[in-house]
């Protein structure tokens, strides 16, 4: 790097952008000392800055660093196109005035709050599903002495393999998977106490657990099955038949007298012979389809309007006709990207909720489902066929089966995706926008004959002008949406000194990441009627780290900016990735909460399908019937900010969402705010990081 070079270059665009040192620095959260030195060359930009000044800039991060800008407009490598034109923001500390619109007949969407549900890390297992168990169907390869991962063996001397499967994948299925259909076999040679168990099971106070087990013996076996204390004390035991011939599935009801968070299941026969275990289920008897309750409750608070699934890169793993079999029957799942999508259970999804559950789910919460296809592993019929289950009526063969099923009134599932970040190494199949195109023109052209009027959208590596033209608006005849996703990076806050700076530009990616790709895809989808669903969204690896109010504040900054671009920028959808132990809900095996992301959510979703009274930077008000909810947002790291709020009713309620630090671990504490409305008018001081809500009357 020639940093003379490097400075020249930055001062000329700098100067070309008619921006000063200082508003340079404010856009890259650094100081116009920082700048001064760049431009000198006595300093040089760190990568980060480098990628937000060739974002502001046009250009690439090698012209910055060579000093001289090449014209790559029209390479397809670029893994987006730059903005023509970026808004430097307000500072975050600036104060606030806005007056209240009550004639506005314009709303905003509930499909804005939508969320992702995919098979992934800690969503369903741990999250989610109210099962129990690790390795409950047996997956990979056993580990010493024949027993599977997860599991112990019981008994002096078992005998222990794996063999022929229980489970098995539904018709048609063609992914070139390993490992993913087997049962434990368990053989006792000699009389005496055998069998296989579990530990570290968490067992909650009086609390009743349903078990089942598919099994089957050679000559029948009584099988014992036990719920033991971490002291060693059997806290229920029941017994049942492995009966010989086929596999089949024997259920009891076990007990637990008080808390232990390290309990043992163990499953244990005394006479000689070969037992079979093909899959193995536990979970609190309480339970909704599968899925744990007190989860559930928290996904009504957070507020999901939309929700997406199975994927998410899981979609490319998932048959969607393994879900018509029973769900201890279902074959796991093996992950094409083990370490991305299944390092939580072994590399393998188990395949805990089928189309009927996610149904009964959305339902339940009310959201509205918006289903993921496999383009890759399944055939347009077999794509066509899922949306004859959904919404075919009991005169056709996939929507009788629905009914069959007990489920006779058709689903009517609207949203629908041609497959997840297509174009992109981690996902299997056509992987160029013509190729992409020519495969999922079949799939959306036989789903809209069985059920005509589908939203059907597009996938891709978005922004990308390549695949605008040769993907989006070559399928905006079937597909009238286009799916964009983006992950900021995120403040490590290792060294305290770089606290401030690191929180800034973090906040700051809202305006510089998030919001340019909106509007560079809607530059690159022309005259199309093409819209938008900005399908992925959230701080990169959410799923590996403690949340904070860092991310809290970001998600309020990012849904305040959407609702001000979706109209502009024809965004109809948007989703976060995702909820459940990802970012908004923290899911522990006693319990479950709402993170800093959760709280803002919580607050954020009484916008709703509100009228919009007024929509700025930092402050959405909108109004249901004669109540006006206003959320407003402190961005800045360290300084209070005032709003004074025109042409207000009477304050119903006020509350205050506000933290001493943004670092990893931190949350919101809620506290009432004093707030009145004086002639029309509330002021507000809001501390540094914060967030309010206000309740008046219309005035």
């Amino acid at each position: 790097m020639n940093m003379q070079k490097t400075g020249s270059f930055i001062k000329e665009n700098r100067k070309r952008l008619n921006l000063s040192q200082q508003a340079l620095g404010e856009y890259l959260s650094v100081t116009d000392k920082a700048v001064s030195k760049w431009e000198r060359g006595l300093a040089c930009p760190d990568i980060e800055n480098l990628k937000n000044m060739a974002l502001l800039f046009r250009c690439s991060i090698s012209d910055i660093v060579n000093g001289v800008q090449h014209d790559d407009s029209h390479s397809s490598n670029l893994p987006m196109d730059l903005p023509k034109e970026i808004d430097v923001p307000k500072s975050p500390s600036e104060d606030v005035t806005v007056t209240l619109d009550y004639t506005s007949a314009q709303s905003i969407s509930s499909l804005l709050f939508g969320d992702n549900l995919e098979h992934t890390r800690g969503c369903i297992y741990s999250g989610l599903s109210a099962e129990m168990l690790r390795n409950r169907k047996f997956v990979s390869k056993p580990g010493r002495y024949g027993c599977a991962h997860e599991w112990y063996a019981v008994g002096e001397n078992p005998i222990m393999a794996f063999g022929a499967p229980y489970t098995r994948h539904g018709d048609g299925y063609k992914m070139r998977r390993n490992h993913e259909r087997n049962a434990q076999y368990i053989t006792n040679y000699h009389a005496g106490l055998t069998g296989m168990g579990q530990k570290d099971l968490y067992l909650m106070a009086d609390t009743d657990y349903d078990f089942c087990a598919a099994v089957r013996s050679f000559s029948g076996n009584q099988l014992t099955v036990s719920l033991i204390g971490s002291d060693k004390t059997v806290y229920d035991s029941k017994t049942l038949m492995a009966e010989s011939g086929d596999y089949r599935e024997v259920a009891v009801t076990l007990h637990s007298p008080k808390e232990d968070p390290e309990a043992r299941l163990e499953i244990t026969f005394d006479s000689i012979g070969t037992v079979m275990i093909g899959a193995i289920s536990l979970m609190p008897s309480k339970n909704f389809r599968g899925m744990r309750v007190d989860v559930i409750e928290k996904i009504k608070e957070v507020g999901i309007k939309l929700l997406r699934w199975p994927g998410g890169n899981f979609a490319g793993e998932y048959h969607w006709k393994d879900g018509l079999l029973p769900r201890n029957m279902r074959s796991p799942l093996q992950s094409y990207q083990w370490l991305e999508t299944q390092p939580h259970s072994s590399g393998y999804d188990f395949h805990e909720i089928n189309t009927d559950d996610f149904i009964a789910l959305c339902r339940e919460i009310g959201a509205e489902p918006f289903i993921t296809l496999n383009p890759t592993w399944n055939t347009p019929e077999e794509s066509a066929q899922w949306v004859e289950y959904c919404n075919g009526d009991e005169t056709t063969p996939y929507g009788k089966l629905r009914a069959e099923n007990g489920h006779p009134e058709p689903y009517n599932v609207q949203f629908w995706s041609l497959g997840n970040e297509m174009g992109y190494g981690h996902m299997e199949g056509a992987n160029t926008a013509d190729a992409y195109a020519k495969v999922v023109r079949e799939h959306a052209e036989q789903m809209l004959v069985v059920s005509p009027g589908l939203t059907i959208c597009s996938s891709g590596p978005y922004p990308n002008q390549e695949w605008a033209e040769y993907s989006a608006q070559a399928l905006a005849d079937v597909a009238s949406v286009v799916s964009l996703h983006h992950y900021a990076g995120f403040p490590q806050y290792i060294d305290p000194e770089m606290r401030r700076e690191e929180y800034e530009g973090f906040i700051r990616k809202v305006d510089t990441e998030f919001q340019p790709r909106i509007r560079i895809l809607r530059e690159q989808l022309g005259d199309s009627k093409v819209k938008i669903s900005y399908d992925e969204w959230n701080a990169w690896y959410a799923w590996y780290r403690c949340g904070s109010v860092s991310e809290g504040i970001m998600t309020a900054a990012f849904q305040n900016m959407l609702f001000r671009n979706a109209d502009k920028y024809g965004v109809i959808m948007a989703c976060h990735f995702e909820s459940v132990n990802e970012g908004a809900i923290k899911v522990y095996p006693n319990g479950v909460r709402l993170s800093p992301t959760g709280q803002v959510f919580s607050v954020m979703k009484a916008h709703a399908n509100g009228m919009i009274c007024a929509l700025e930077e930092d402050v959405t008000s909108t109004r249901k019937q004669d109540v006006v909810t206003t959320t407003l947002l402190n961005r800045s790291f360290d300084l209070p900010k005032t709003f004074c709020l025109n042409n207000t009713g009477a304050v119903l309620s006020a509350e205050l969402y506000s933290a001493d630090d943004v670092v990893p671990g931190t949350e919101f504490s809620v506290s009432t705010l004093a707030a009145v409305s004086e002639n029309g008018t509330v002021k507000i001081v809001l501390p540094p990081h914060s967030l309010a809500v206000i309740r008046t009357e219309v005035a």
